[in-house]
């Protein structure tokens, strides 16, 4: 169950070197991304030996990603499959994470 924290430039590694990711993005005057993360925590203990890579990022910090993923605002999530961006958008549920981790399955 492990988030890796993540930026522009490990994200286009990561995205071609593993073959499903999940980012989420966040930033720190958030109260949603604060309550979402232990959610979110949860989610990857299930879905990583699932074959799910699970990382976090800020959205102020990392311009090129952000800008990728035409984000909006935060708990800002983004599916990877095969280095091709599968699914993204804010989310603010479990119901919603679930919906896009499976898809990403």
């Amino acid at each position: 169950m492990t988030i890796i924290e993540s930026n522009d430039t490990e994200l286009r590694k990561l995205i071609f070197e593993k073959d499903k990711v999940i980012v989420k993005f966040t930033a720190e005057d958030c109260p949603v991304c604060k309550e979402i993360s232990p959610v979110f925590l949860a989610l990857s203990a299930e879905f990583s030996p699932k074959g799910i890579t699970f990382l976090r990022m800020s959205a102020h910090e990392n311009p090129v990603s952000r800008s990728e993923v035409k984000l909006t605002g935060t708990p800002f999530f983004a599916t990877y499959k095969n280095g091709t961006i599968l699914d993204c958008g804010i989310i603010n549920s479990e119901q919603g994470l679930r919906k896009i981790l499976n898809r990403l399955l």
